[in-house]
This record gives C-alpha cells, structure tokens and sequence, in this order.
C-alpha cells in the first residue's frame, strides 16, 4: 500500500522538484517506508513520478518504486495489493518473464507488458497506477473494479496531474484551492458526495472505479477515458438455491485466502455485525492455525453496543481481541485530524468510530486488517433495498405479491409496512412529485442558510440526482441498484472513509468481498436469493456461512456496524461546536452564517428534529476553513 503522484509539464516549472517533493511530504502517511521520485525530460515536456511506499509483500529493496522495465521502456507507480500475483506470475513465468523480486509491483508491470490493459479484469486486488511509454510517448492511468484506492486527476492546457490525496494534487498545483460548488450544494442539501467523478475541488476529478485514462504527451492531450469492467445486473445461469449457496462459499473463501498473503502481521475490523464477523470466521476456517486479531469500536451505554456480539465471534475463532471506546470529548480532541485526514466533507460521525479502530491496530503493530466493506451493496444488505424490491414485485408478479412482501418485510425490527411504501415511493415518485415530497416534510432544496444567488452565479443545479432506470431492468430493481451502489453513490463514499482513515495510521485496508468474481456471481442471481420473501437480506450468504459464523450472529435481525451516538454526542458538545461554527461559516462565502447558526440552534434546543444536517453544516464549515478553499 503506497501514495503515488506524478506530473507532465509541457513546459516544466522552475520549482518543479519542490513541488514534487510537497506532493511527496502530503503522501508520508501512505508509504512511510520507502520513497523514490524520478523526473524524465524529453521534446514534448517534463514527467515527474513520485511514490511513497508501505511495505507490505517484499519487504526488500527490491520493491523499490517507481520501477522500471529491464529494457527501460516502461516505469510504473503502483497503489494497492494484487492478491493473485503468486498465480499470475506462474503463468507469466511460464511464457518465458524472468522476474527479479518477489513484488507484487513486478507483477503487475511484466502483466502490463504482455497483455496490456487485457490484464486489469484478470487482477484480483485494488489499485491505482499509471505507466510511462517510453516508445509510444503515452500515460496510462488506471483504477481498480470498485475504486478502493484513490486516483485523483487535473487535466489542463499544459499538464496532466494526478496523485492519491486532494494535499498532493494542491501542493502539486501549487495554487490554493477552489470550490467545486454543485459538489459542495450536493452534499450541504442531499448528503451526496463521491457518487460522480467531481471533487469538492474545483477541476480536480476522481478517475472513476474501472476506468483508465491515457495521456499522450505529444499532443498533451488526454486521448481516451474508458470503463474496462461493467457490473451486470442481467439474471444468467441456472443456480437452484443450493448450488449458489455452495459456489458462493468457495468464492468468498477463496478471496479470503488470497487476501490473507502478507509479509507483515494481519489482523480483522470487527464490529459484532454479519460481513466483519464472516470474514473473520473465514480467516479461522482458511488458516485454523493462525492468530487472528480483531479490532472493535464499543459504544458501551448505548443501543448501539455490539460487545456482546464481538465477543461471541472472538471466544468463536479463538482470537486476540482489542477493544477501544469513544466519547464526545474524544471525538472534540480529534476533530480536526479526522477531517484533515478525509480531506473532503463526509457524512456523520460513525467514520470517527472507524478512524479510531485503525489507530489501534497500528498501536498494536498490525499493518494489515480485513474489513466487511462492500458485502451490503453486493448482498442487498442493509434494510433488503425494500423499494426497489417492490418495484421488482410490481413489474413481474403484480400488487399481490408486492403486498406480500412488504407485510414479511415489516415485521423485521425497525420497518413498518408504511416505511416499505415510502420507499418504493422515493423509487418510482417522478423527480418533481418527489422534490414537492422532500419539501413537505422539511427538506427544501434550498434553504436559506444558503447563498441561492452565488449559487446560481455558478451554474448549480438545485436539485437531486437520483439514478436513472433502465428498461432492460424490468423485474431487476435491486440488482440494477447494487450495480450503481458498488461504483456511483453508495459504496465509493463508504471506501473513501475507510481508506483516509487506514492511511492516516499507515494501515492497509483489505476488502475481501470485492471481487469481480464475487460481484458477477452474486448479480447473477435470482433477486429473492438476496432478498427472501420474508424480508431477509443477504439471504445466501447467510446460508453460504452456516457452519463456519456462529448461527446467533447468522440469525441476527438489526444491523448496527462502526456506528456513533451521534446524536447524544453533538449535543454534548453542542457549545464549542456552535463556537467553531460560528466563527468558521463567516469565512465561507457559500453559507449565511447568521442563519446557519440559527438553524444549528433551532435542532439543538428541539424545535427542529435532529438529522445529519448538524453534522454537514459543522464538517463542511470546517473543512473549508481548515484545507485553505478560495471561493
């Protein structure tokens, strides 16, 4: 796990290795163990590469970065893990590649070599890199299948940027940043952020999940951007309930070994819920032999305590538990590290319960743990997706079946078959009988603490994006949801949070449920695999994990996760909060801070229901104080 950040300049600026070198310092975190930067010049300008490296597979020099081919002709700069490097650089080896490390980095050059980019859907890893040309004069930058690790781009009249943080890319461009208002409008009023290929910055764009981008440096000109793996939401094969189940066991159990290869020490994030406790139990089944250490959030004193539920999975797998706890003044003290860490406004205070686990296991001296991310947009996890589900139901089966489900549905904890109707109804309500809903109950699309004429100055749109259906997904809602989920807006964010507060303690995160064979597998399947008709979610995975996870955590009907009091805990400090806002949204020419401050007050005091609001209008204040934006 590493930070990478290269530059082409047409023509190269005087300070170009300073500001190589502060992209290189804003990426410390990510590779504290090595770093290497190199410049090459030629006719059509000046290629910086930088890389800072966490040694992880191939502790040795030989892993050094960036790293070049044997006859000079290809330089690569690598991100993330491939899993199956060992079965990759058997068949590589055996066409006749000679390999001088035991890197994974190699094998991933040599594999670009020989198959170019046929290469990236046969990587089973997560990944951002970019290779240098030499004979064609040309940049290709790629990102793996769901996004795990970052690629942040800017391409301009002159130069081609791009690097692993939004500090690197400011410290690269070496001007302060601005805005990108539809992004910041996006998040204040909807709580939409990292669903699209914009940033919070102005011009600075995400390289999209599966995408690459080639640069050609004659031209100085981005040449082609492209998608290299769709997720299909299409129904194949001819899977009894049974056979699934069996093929989905060997596919997680399989990543799960791959995943486990490592020169460092691994440990597990385990909240207590489904997804972290199976990969745990998984570990154990795969390597009955090895220590397994799991690293737990505890709200103790709330609903919200999965203690009960970590322990059982420990005393279950026989592992070396480590617990840590949190409150308000903890989350005050830490505060703005966390939000320097993420370096862009995110969605509630559950990521600080997630910053602090990563903190331990670096305390612990664990550089690598798994993690369940991503099981709940491939399983149809969370609440069982109940809207797109009835509009499923309603377009194959008809209101009899829908009503049906939807009365198995409610009787699960915390649904109703009202809130299974106000689902399937932000589902299918056309966009303005659904903006006209979203303002009855309080929800305006622009409220007045906003700057709505500076707004449309910029060009935004006052409005949600809400994902389009397609008509080929008739009776395939929820599998065409999960598609956009694992790569638009749902599971980006969700790996952004993870992989900013893994870095910030030089942790490399693991994600064994995504793989492209796992998605392709699990999106394949009939909807009511996923989605019983009784309302339970993630249905064959339940029945795939019988007899390796504890049958109570299997049965479980709530789902809590990593998640924060963040109610009682805003409140508590509710003072010093309203101070920071106070002072901090008179600096930010988006906001009218006067009536911010009153709508803050307004939640706080109970005249208005407390909602995520709180916490969007402090995190975004802040950050753009804290990060330097010039609006």
């Amino acid at each position: 796990m590493c930070g990478i950040v290269g530059a082409f300049w047409k023509n190269r600026p005087h300070d170009a290795e300073r500001l190589l070198g502060d992209a290189l310092d804003c990426l410390k975190l990510r590779g504290p163990n090595d770093r290497g930067a190199e410049f090459e010049s030629s006719g059509s300008g000046a290629l910086a590469f930088g890389h800072t490296r966490l040694s992880v597979i191939d502790l040795s020099d030989a892993g050094h970065q960036p790293m070049r081919s044997a006859d000079g002709r290809y330089a690569i700069i690598f991100n993330g893990e491939i899993y199956n490097y060992r079965e990759l650089r058997a068949e590589l080896q055996s066409g006749g590649e000679e390999f001088v490390s035991a890197s994974d980095t190699e094998v991933l050059l040599r594999a670009w070599i020989v198959w170019g980019e046929a290469c990236l859907p046969r990587l089973d890893g997560m990944f951002a890199f970019a290779v240098h040309d030499r004979q064609t004069n040309r940049l290709t930058c790629c990102r793996d299948a769901f996004g795990i690790k970052p690629f942040f781009y800017v391409a301009e009249d002159d130069a081609f940027l791009f690097g692993s943080t939004h500090p690197a890319m400011v410290a690269l461009r070496g001007a302060p940043p601005r805005p990108n208002w539809q992004r910041c409008y996006d998040y204040l009023v909807h709580g939409d952020y990292d669903s699209n290929d914009e940033t919070f910055i102005a011009d600075v764009r995400h390289l999209p999940p599966a995408h690459l981008i080639e640069f050609d440096m004659g031209s100085c000109s981005v040449t082609r951007l492209a998608k290299w793996w769709s997720p299909s939401f299409v129904q194949r094969g001819e899977h009894s309930l049974a056979s699934a189940t069996e093929a989905v066991r060997e596919a997680f159990l399989g990543s799960i070994r791959r995943q486990l290869r490592s020169d460092v020490q691994i440990g597990a994030a385990l909240s207590g819920g489904i997804d972290s406790s199976a990969v745990v139990c998984a570990m154990r089944r795969v390597e009955p032999m090895a220590e397994i250490n799991t690293f737990s959030y505890i709200a103790s004193g709330t609903p919200l305590n999965e203690e009960k539920w970590v322990d059982l999975v420990n005393s279950h797998v026989d592992a070396r538990p480590h617990k840590i706890e949190a409150n308000e003044e903890d989350l005050l003290r830490d505060l703005d590290d966390l939000l320097i860490a993420q370096g862009e406004p995110f969605g509630s205070t559950s990521i600080y319960a997630q910053y602090c686990v990563f903190r331990l296991a670096r305390e612990k001296g664990v550089t690598v743990t798994l993690d369940g991310q991503g099981a709940d947009e491939m399983l149809a996890g969370y609440s069982g997706y109940p809207g797109y589900r009835l509009l499923s139901l309603l377009e194959t089966s008809g209101v009899g079946a829908a009503h049906r489900f939807a009365r198995e549905w409610a009787s699960w904890p915390s649904r109703s078959y009202r809130l299974g109707l106000m689902e399937l109804g932000r589902v299918a309500l056309p966009d303005g009988l659904y903006a006209a809903a979203r303002k009855r109950i309080g929800r305006d699309f622009q409220p007045d603490w906003l700057d709505i004429e500076a707004f449309e100055a910029h060009g935004v749109h006052f409005q949600e994006a809400r994902p389009p259906r397609s008509k080929a997904a008739r009776g395939r809602r929820v599998a065409e949801q999960l598609t956009k989920s694992l790569q638009e807006r749902g599971l980006p964010a969700l790996l952004r949070h993870a992989d900013r507060n893994s870095m910030r303690f030089s942790v490399e995160s693991r994600v064994p449920f995504l793989t492209i064979e796992l998605a392709e597998l699990l999106l394949a399947l009939p909807e009511e695999y996923l989605i019983s008709p009784t309302g339970e979610s993630k249905s064959v995975f339940r029945a795939a994990m019988r007899g390796i996870v504890p049958d109570a955590i299997l049965d479980r009907r709530d789902k809590v996760g990593f998640a924060t009091p963040e109610q009682q805990w805003l409140t508590a400090i509710a003072p010093q909060l309203r101070a920071t806002l106070s002072r901090d949204a008179e600096l930010v020419p988006l906001l009218k801070a006067a009536r911010l401050v009153a709508a803050f007050d307004a939640v706080i005091e109970g005249r208005q229901p407390f909602s995520w609001q709180v916490w969007r209008w402090f995190n975004f204040a802040r950050w753009y104080v804290t990060t330097g934006v010039q609006a």
